[in-house]
């Protein structure tokens, strides 16, 4: 089985299965429980080959409403061909075919093994090292084998015409007898219309990958075949080396063999053979081949036809060498409870361990990520507001600013995982990142003053060192973010850990400040790490002094630089705090909203909104809030500058009942008529 275990095939035949019905969730928890491997299958024609369901495919294609997963396949050609034979199960088109020209393909079988003969018995007689082959091979096709009544049937199946020939006898580089692939018709079609399509970019070669592709059609229609090619294998590591990996062969040399092939069984090899076969070697060896690095394995031959992505079951996979894995031990975990929740024997409640930053459906608001219930409303408005930023302004390939909020699924869950690398990228000073990711099973047994609550126990976390590397891990475990139970929480983990928990605790004014507070409500200082890297208690730019008395001072910490994501605060209107420039003015037009211990995210499709010297008269502003079970987008326009609008638009208006969001946006534009565009506002 090409060396793949059979859990490993077993396991991803399932995350096939899976991934064509659209079960997103279930190979979540799939991927929780049994984790994917190295030696897991990340391609559907890889399976395909490795299972040897070539033949079966394609007669599935054939059909008027094909299945869509092997597994299926599999199941129906067990139901209704149980009690057939191999070759019958196996659906192999070609052996039936070959079955109805019995009695014309035995001439054809015979001629071709006389002449065979007669061209082996001159070819060996010039080379020494071959004499021994051509007896193993006189063996292999000689009509007298050990099972007669397997030989009869192939021998008056086999068709080796040369316009129907499926495998053929060539020497090696060694010296040894080996095999090589002549293409039918309908293969030489096929090659022909991919060629055209741009699938291939290099000389049409034998494999061991495309052998494998053909092998259950090889076995069907003959077992000479199957049996020449054990004694082949045989014949070469007798002699101390093995020819049949063709993985470092040459494509070229392969075109070389079997233009050496065709001369073989056309008669033109003689007593001169040997020398001209000399020169095909030498020829091969010029260096303006360039064949330095060209392994036939990189050349991949797959009808696209009815495939599709496998975004679900095929991963990138990192290096093991490049990756510092750590389990989580019961000291980092007592650690993290008490600068989460101040206390060892708290846990995370259900709102935070079922909220992932999973994307809604509704129409027009595929960008937007869905809060199940209150709690974690500040980290999801971080990273949606940072989603938004990649979304926008990063990754958006439409000119048309009413396009870019139009977002596919594959596109919005890369913009999620590029988000989150920039937020743990951040908390870890741009030079070190750590990712917790859930293993699915404990990896520590909690002793003493710990309250266990089955997500610390759980976590192993990876530490890189650059960025493409933070990316490539995230990409690989963006499920789990995305669609596992604990997506909130496994951000917030990774966060401290790339800050390092002494380092978030020195950044609080108050040593004994939490990063989740009462009725599991995010604080500042949470919300400041995700968004600035740094989880200082203040909104103010920079640093502050109080006086203490007697000659000492206490130092609050604010925002040191300006923000790339920014936030506005309905506390500032009520002048219980003061949100400095470096989060007001953000690098784009996207800020986080404060209002009533609640967060939301703010954000505008045109970044000139964001300039220093932004002088628009009116612009428009996009609300989004993943608790409110928005059914439609919420356009509001805002005139920044006119308080002729502002007055005649308060006259019948009473203060108390002016809503929340347009008090926050009055905190940056003091001045601000909003209209909310027939969508009746948010009080």
């Amino acid at each position: 089985m090409m060396g793949k275990d059979v859990e490993d095939v077993s396991a991803s035949l399932v995350r096939e299965y899976l991934s064509r019905k659209g079960l997103k969730k279930t190979i979540a928890c799939m991927d929780e429980e049994l984790p994917r491997t190295h030696s897991s299958v990340n391609n559907r024609s890889d399976l395909r080959s490795i299972l040897h369901l070539e033949g079966l495919y394609k007669k599935n294609k054939a059909e008027e409403h094909p299945l869509k997963s092997m597994l299926e396949m599999i199941v129906k050609d067990r139901m209704s061909e149980g009690g057939k034979t191999k070759g019958h199960r196996q659906g192999d088109v070609q052996a039936h075919a070959l079955d109805q020209t019995m009695s014309s393909s035995s001439i054809d079988m015979t001629e071709t093994i006389k002449r065979d003969e007669s061209c082996l018995h001159n070819l060996s007689s010039n080379n020494p090292r071959l004499s021994e082959s051509s007896r193993v091979s006189q063996v292999i096709v000689s009509p007298q084998t050990p099972s007669e009544k397997r030989q009869d049937k192939a021998k008056t199946s086999l068709d080796l015409s040369s316009s129907s020939r499926d495998s053929l006898l060539t020497m090696s580089k060694e010296g040894f007898l080996s095999e090589t692939k002549v293409l039918d018709t309908d293969s030489q079609k096929n090659r022909g219309s991919r060629i055209r399509r741009g699938i291939m970019a290099g000389p049409i070669c034998s494999s061991s990958q495309e052998s494998n592709r053909r092998r259950p059609t090889r076995k069907t229609a003959s077992s000479v075949i199957e049996t020449m090619e054990d004694c082949r294998q045989a014949s070469n590591w007798t002699n101390g080396f093995n020819t049949t990996n063709t993985k470092s062969k040459p494509s070229a040399f392969l075109q070389v063999e079997s233009s050496s092939i065709s001369n073989l069984h056309k008669g033109n090899i003689d007593h001169d053979g040997h020398e001209r076969m000399t020169k095909a070697k030498q020829k091969n060896s010029a260096p303006s081949l360039n064949l330095d690095g060209l392994h036939v394995l990189e050349m991949v031959l797959d009808d696209i036809e009815y495939e599709e992505s496998l975004c679900d079951i095929s991963r990138k996979i990192l290096p093991e060498y490049s990756l510092d894995k750590t389990s989580m031990d019961q000291m980092t975990a007592v650690a993290l409870k008490e600068i989460i929740f101040g206390s060892s024997m708290a846990c995370f409640t259900e709102e935070w361990k079922q909220q992932s930053f999973t994307f809604s459906d509704t129409p027009g608001l595929k960008y937007g990520i869905v809060q199940k219930k209150g709690g974690p409303c500040g980290v999801l408005a971080a990273v949606q507001a940072c989603v938004l930023e990649k979304l926008l302004f990063e990754e958006s390939s439409c000119d048309s600013v009413d396009q870019r909020l139009e977002v596919s699924s594959i596109v919005r869950t890369k913009c999620l995982y590029l988000a989150l690398a920039d937020v743990i990228w951040r908390a870890g000073n741009m030079n070190r990142a750590t990712v917790a990711i859930n293993t699915g099973r404990s990896v520590f047994t909690p002793i003493g003053r710990y309250k266990s609550d089955g997500i610390l126990e759980m976590i192993t976390y990876v530490t890189v060192e650059t960025l493409d590397d933070l990316t490539l891990v995230l990409e690989q475990h963006v499920r789990q973010f995305e669609s596992g139970p604990f997506g909130c929480i496994l951000l917030t983990i990774s966060a401290i850990l790339s800050r390092t928990i002494a380092i978030v605790r020195s950044d609080m004014d108050v040593p004994t400040s939490t990063l989740i507070g009462a009725h599991g409500y995010c604080t500042q200082e949470l919300v400041n790490l995700l968004l600035c890297g740094r989880a200082v208690s203040n909104v103010f730019d920079d640093e502050m002094k109080l006086d203490s008395g007697n000659g000492n001072f206490t130092l609050l910490r604010g925002i040191k630089t300006r923000s790339d994501i920014g936030l506005l605060s309905l506390f500032e209107h009520y002048n219980i705090c003061k949100v400095g420039s470096h989060l007001k003015n953000p690098t784009f037009p996207i800020w986080v909203v404060c209002s009533e211990s609640h967060f939301s995210v703010l954000f505008s499709l045109s970044k000139d909104l964001a300039s220093d010297h932004c002088t628009e008269n009116e612009f428009d502003l996009y609300y989004y809030d993943g608790l409110a079970n928005q059914q439609e987008p919420i356009r509001l326009t805002v005139y920044p500058h006119s308080a002729a609008k502002a007055a005649a638009h308060n006259d019948n208006t009473d203060d108390d009942l002016i809503p929340p969001l347009e008090l926050c946006i009055r905190t940056k534009w003091p001045n601000a008529v909003v209209n909310w565009n027939d969508t009746d506002p948010i009080l």
